[in-house]
């Protein structure tokens, strides 16, 4: 199945692919198809978290 996503900002998906990487590496996870889904989960649950984070203190900063 290909992937329809598509990302709004140019570029955007080194830094995603950069941010999976390392969540993996601090959850000592190797990301693939031999990886159960709650191990590739737990790295994209934590990118969302991450990313919420990020969105929240730019949203703060605009508003200060």
């Amino acid at each position: 199945m290909a992937n329809r996503n598509k990302l709004v900002v140019p570029g955007a998906e080194q830094a995603l692919n950069n941010m999976k990487e390392e969540i993996a590496r601090e959850f000592n996870v190797e990301l693939g198809a031999d990886t159960t889904a709650r191990e590739n989960g737990s790295v994209g649950g934590e990118m969302v978290k991450r990313m919420i984070r990020i969105a929240e203190e730019n949203m703060k900063n605009k508003n200060q």
